[in-house]
């Protein structure tokens, strides 16, 4: 796992062979397949822990850490924005698209149970503070889906120009924030 993660960083899913993962490791490319079916399988996997391994925290300082939506808004989207461009790994599959093709495969459906499944970390917050009237009366799951949006605003940096990115980054968080929440004030 750990070889493996190394090597996608490094050098992409594609490029790395299964020699790359195993000899560091000192096993025969036979005994991957022990435990992996095929190298795309290892890289979801890795992709799995990495994730497993940002949420807590990034969930911890955002909607965990405050009642107020607007500041638990603002908090994850600043946070979760900071890791896909810092993250070497996350930059290469959201931003870089040189692993796109593994983390948008599949059907119509297993791409929309994709969504959900990144929908339900914030979904039961989104929720309670509907339930609350702190949200007005905007669906919860469009709420969601606002702030998962909100997050690809990293694909588009250079579209936006190195100068820019920062500030409109910022702004746009602002924006989202408030605008989410504007409606119960």
């Amino acid at each position: 796992m750990e070889t493996g993660r190394e090597l996608f960083t490094q050098y992409g899913v594609q490029k790395t062979t299964i020699a790359e993962l195993t000899d560091p490791v000192g096993i025969a490319p036979s005994t991957f397949y022990q435990f992996f079916d095929t190298k795309d399988d290892l890289y979801a996997e890795v992709l799995e822990r990495e994730s497993d391994e940002i949420v807590g925290p990034l969930m911890a300082n955002s909607f965990e850490s405050t009642d107020d939506p607007e500041t638990a808004i603002r908090r994850f989207l600043r946070s979760i924005l900071d890791e896909i461009e810092t993250n070497p790994l996350m930059r290469q599959v959201l931003v870089d698209g040189t692993a796109h093709e593994y983390v948008t495969r599949g059907t119509e459906g297993e791409r929309r149970a994709e969504r959900d499944e990144e929908l339900a970390f914030i979904l039961p917050y989104v929720e309670r503070w509907h339930e609350q009237g702190e949200l007005g009366d905007t669906d919860p799951k469009v709420v969601a889906s606002v702030i998962r949006a909100a997050t690809f605003i990293t694909l588009h940096q250079d579209d936006i120009g190195e100068d820019l990115y920062p500030d409109t980054r910022n702004r746009m968080i602002d924006a989202v924030a408030a605008g989410l929440t504007e409606s119960s004030r």
